[in-house]
């Protein structure tokens, strides 16, 4: 370790350590250095002035000086001597001063010098002021070079009668403290626990007597000088080590004074001491890695300084703890924050006692900034594996549809198109988790609150426009625990985020939030846990978390305080629904009777089951029902506009309040009648769209409004909207897929893809363009690699892709992309090739940027189905064997099939990626062998006949009379799928399945 020293004259050089300072003093003179401690009134503890660590230091005793001395444990104070003590430290501690050894007894091993501050002799303002003496010569045979100046100004302070000097009366035993019992060593006298209560949140003047370690002092409170030991509040600091007992036997000090324990004479120990001592253990202790750097630290900044400390508590041992400031300029530090932030120390909860929540914060975020910088004792700090990854600019505004629990909503994303499957976006808030809402079919209840605080978003946010900020992702097990990165693939992904309001919050909420958080609207979660309805996620060291976390952990905070919700003591007041559609349909009937009997009722819809059936809260009758609309109908599963239907009727009443009239129930247990939102027969607004269709066979004589309900269906009717898109006048249309009324369109295919389910793509064998532009491609020069955040592709944007089975440049749409921005070339994009219909993951070195010229073109791949035929998945029976010999048949060999368009699906809108888009359900022919593909999968049982409808065309009706011959033939020869006999009709055919009948276990 080096030290720089200088001469007076400003010129300077080093040495290693204090060893050499004496001879190197002896040889050139005065040196510099900073007074680090005031031990008594005639003594300095001063150190270098250099930026080191931990610089050398020494004692210095002002010579031919004596000072009244302080008492020692248990001892009493000679006449002035803290006020002696007091001068001197006030005088210079902290100060650089100027110093020379005049002289050094060995035999105490001490050391006798000269100090200036600036250019005034210390000894001189000492002994003029009265609080020190001059030594006799006849004492000492070395004595200072101003022993004249000193015996003068001695002589002119006894004159004055100034400082140890006063001849006033009851002076000298006034200026003795009196010394209350010490709260160190042996505390019997001493109280802890009342002394803590008495002064718990005052704020204390004292004076630092000892550093024991970086986060312990010794200090006298003023003016009772009560001797107290304080643990810092909130930090714990590294040991400085600890020496051998028998080390310290025979000492004259009482300290070697760098830990700042006062130096006074001390006489030699007796023989029952040094056995006593021998006793002790002599082993001794390291330092921990910064334990000295630490206790520097501290000593440097509060050692023998006036501080101010505030008492926090007390532990089950009587340690003090107390948050300590000292000054700084015009301001107060925090001890605790500032050794946290270099690195000296760490934060711990069993120091914090009554901290308040801000105060905390701050402790741990400076922990956090001091283990990411990997200060000091955090060196070899390694951050724990967070299974959590930052989202980075995924903002979006939207109108809530649902809500599915405390903490967590779907948003409808107004960017994307209204019926987009995309559109629906869930969004768990962001660091906070409310009571889990339970599982009603596991027989698993919900969590005390869990209701109210469901109930208090859907009251807030429900229909609500909000503006969403993504923040981060977290991938997390089927039981709902956090899982590592390597987890399987049975673990899911979480996307968190913050949603704000910006309508003004009801009922006086407490709207208070962070700075971030009022800018954008008003913070949700903060609402909802300000409330007590939820509480605040303790994350990790460096895991994701809120942008706005310390307002919700003041708002936490909050809460407590104000024993609101899940902080209450009272519990919540029960709720009991029974869920008639988890019962039989007998005990649905049972209710029958009532729910008629009270015509309107109120209700609230839970769930949006079809377009026109939906899960109802009837609060009055303590129970949740299946709920249908009489005599309207919308599209079934797999059929155009039925997902459109259901987003239609989410938006427009999910979780809303309705008002219900039930008619009747029928077999399966669902309830029939008339349902009005805000006084509006729901089923109006869903005909009128041209969502829905009025069922004739129910009898429409009994439906309320059907006067409105007949005209919505005709102004769907005239305008040709959505089922009724080819409605003829005199001609009733199916909600079935989308025909295209018109001659049969026929091309030539070549086929590209095979997909499950009897899907494939192809191209149109005769457009030139694709040759042309797989030409161009070609000719391209592609060898030079993006530059990593000049090329960043975003999911649905076209590029090149090179292809991995040929390393041929081809279009493709970004299909996923990884979180966050590009970090490596190797990061994996997954793309769909839309010329070609097939789909894979690409890394980033292998994307392009698409020239404009190459934009004009629409993909070449068509998305294709076999018309009139069921081909299972590859999950369902024979769905691999059905793959495979599609395959066969269309991709063994080069060649060209006559695709007949029978209908086209265009509920599949946009194309999105692989499988998605509008449908060409076709018949394939073999050319070469005149037989269609969709005849020889029925032929060999690999596909049957989808379910005839009544009011199909004729042409599909002699369509299915010339394909059922092949399905007859598999089904006699026991052929594929017909292997075991009949097979059940498939439930999307027949419709909804039939509900379980609760019964005994």
């Amino acid at each position: 370790m080096t030290l720089s020293y200088f001469y007076s004259d400003g010129m300077s050089f080093s040495e290693s350590g204090v060893a050499e300072m004496a001879s190197i003093a002896g040889a050139t003179g005065w040196l510099r250095g900073i007074v680090k401690a005031v031990p008594s009134g005639d003594s300095l503890v001063i150190m270098g002035n250099m930026k080191a660590e931990i610089p050398p230091e020494k004692t210095v005793t002002l010579s031919s000086l004596m000072a009244p001395k302080l008492a020692r444990r248990g001892g009493v104070d000679e006449p002035f001597a803290w006020n002696s003590r007091e001068f001197l430290r006030k005088l210079c501690i902290g100060k650089e001063v100027t110093f020379r050894i005049d002289y050094t007894v060995p035999s105490i091993n001490r050391e006798f010098g000269s100090v200036f501050l600036g250019d005034k002799n210390i000894a001189c303002l000492v002994v003029v002021a009265g609080w020190a003496k001059v030594k006799e010569q006849g004492q000492q045979k070395e004595v200072s070079p101003f022993i004249s100046e000193l015996l003068r100004l001695e002589e002119q302070a006894r004159q004055q009668g100034v400082g140890r000097w006063n001849m006033a009366p009851g002076a000298s035993e006034a200026s003795i403290r009196d010394l209350p019992p010490s709260a160190i060593g042996d505390a019997s006298g001493f109280d802890a626990v009342a002394f803590a209560n008495s002064k718990r949140g005052s704020a204390l003047e004292a004076v630092v007597d000892q550093v024991r370690d970086g986060s312990t002092i010794r200090v006298f409170l003023l003016p009772e000088f009560q001797y107290i030991q304080v643990l810092v509040a909130g930090v714990q600091s590294p040991s400085p080590g600890r020496r051998a007992a028998l080390e310290a036997v025979g000492t004259k000090l009482t300290s070697n004074g760098q830990n700042g324990d006062s130096l006074v004479d001390q006489a030699p120990l007796t023989s029952a001491q040094r056995i006593a001592a021998s006793m002790t253990s002599v082993t001794e202790v390291p330092a921990d890695l910064f334990g000295k750097e630490a206790k520097h630290f501290t000593e440097i900044r509060v050692l023998h300084r006036d501080v101010r400390i505030v008492l926090e508590g007390v532990d089950k041992f009587n340690n003090l703890t107390g948050s300590v400031y000292y000054p700084d300029g015009k301001s107060a530090k925090d001890l605790a924050l500032e050794l946290i932030e270099n690195g000296l120390g760490k934060y711990v909860e069993w120091r914090s006692g009554s901290l308040e929540d801000e105060t905390k914060r701050k402790l741990k975020n400076a922990e956090l900034v001091a283990k990411r910088n990997r200060l000091r004792i955090w060196t070899n700090y390694v951050p724990p594996v967070s299974n959590s990854k930052a989202i980075h600019d995924q903002n979006f505004t939207g109108k809530v549809v649902e809500v599915v629990s405390g903490d967590c909503i779907i948003v409808s994303d107004d960017s994307l198109a209204f019926g987009d499957p995309s559109a629906e976006r869930r969004v768990n808030l962001s660091s906070i988790r409310a009571p889990k809402m339970g599982n009603p079919r596991r027989d698993v209840k919900p969590d005390p609150y869990a209701r109210d605080a469901k109930d208090f978003l859907k009251i807030r946010l429900i229909g609500r426009q909000v503006n969403v900020s993504m923040e981060y992702s977290r991938r997390v097990g089927q039981a709902d625990g956090t899982v590592p990165a390597s987890a399987s693939s049975e673990a899911r992904t979480m996307d968190f985020g913050s949603v704000f309001l910006n309508s003004p919050p009801k009922d006086g909420e407490d709207a208070s939030s962070g700075t971030g958080s009022q800018q954008a609207g008003i913070n949700v979660a903060e609402l909802l846990v300000a409330r007590g309805y939820a509480s605040v996620v303790r994350h990790r060291d460096f895991e994701e978390r809120s942008n706005y976390y310390d307002a919700l952990l003041s708002a936490e905070s909050r809460a407590i305080s104000g024993k609101k919700g899940i902080h209450s003591a009272k519990d919540p007041p029960n709720r009991h629904i029974t869920d008639l559609l988890t019962a039989s349909s007998k005990k649905a009937r049972d209710f029958l009777p009532f729910l008629q009997r009270e015509k309107r009722m109120s209700a609230v819809v839970e769930y949006v089951l079809s377009g026109h059936r939906f899960k109802i809260e009837v609060p009055k009758a303590t129970c949740s029902i299946a709920f249908s609309l009489s005599g309207v109908r919308c599209p079934g599963r797999d059929e155009p506009y039925s997902d459109e239907a259901i987003a239609f009727m989410r938006r427009k009443i999910m979780q809303r309040d309705v008002e219900i009239e039930v008619e009747t129930v029928d077999r399966t247990g669902t309830f029939l009648g008339t349902m009005w939102e805000s006084r509006t027969n729901v089923a109006v607004p869903l005909l009128e769209a041209g969502l829905a269709k009025l069922q004739t066979s129910f009898g429409l004589d009994r439906i309320p409004d059907i006067n409105l309900l007949t005209q919505a269906e005709e102004s769907a009717k005239q305008k040709k909207l959505k089922i009724w898109e080819n409605y003829v006048e005199g001609e009733e249309v199916s909600a079935g897929p989308t025909v295209e009324r018109r001659q049969k369109e026929e091309f030539k295919a070549v086929v590209t893809e095979v997909l499950a389910g009897g899907k494939f793509y192809a191209q149109y064998a005769a457009d030139q363009k694709i040759s042309a532009l797989t030409k161009q491609l070609a000719s391209l020069n592609l060898q030079e690699a993006p530059l990593i955040g000049a090329f960043n592709p975003k999911k649905g944007d076209i590029v090149l892709a090179q292809f991995s089975a040929d390393c041929s440049w081809n279009r493709a749409m970004i299909v996923n992309t990884p979180r966050g921005d590009v970090k490596s070339p190797s990061d994996k994009f997954e793309v769909f090739y839309i010329d070609y219909g097939n789909q894979e993951t690409v890394s980033y070195s292998h994307l392009r940027s698409l020239d404009s010229s190459l934009l004009s073109a629409p993909g070449f791949a068509q998305l294709c189905s076999l018309a009139f035929i069921k081909v299972p998945g590859l999950e369902d029976d024979y769905g691999q064997e059905a793959a495979f010999r599609l395959s066969e048949l269309l991709l063994s060999t080069p060649k060209e099939f006559r695709a007949v368009v029978e209908d086209k699906d265009t509920s599949g809108g946009k194309v999105k990626g692989q499988g998605s888009g509008t449908i060409f359900l076709v018949t394939l022919i073999d050319t070469a062998e005149d037989i269609s593909i969709n005849s020889i999968l029925l032929q060999e049982g690999l596909a049957r006949l989808e379910k005839r409808r009544r009011w199909e065309p004729k042409d599909r009706q002699q369509a299915f009379d010339e394909l059922e011959k092949y399905e007859s033939e598999a089904r006699t020869t026991r052929l594929g799928m017909w292997e075991y006999g009949d097979i059940a009709s498939d439930e999307e055919d027949s419709g909804p399945p039939a509900r379980k009948v609760a019964g005994k276990r």
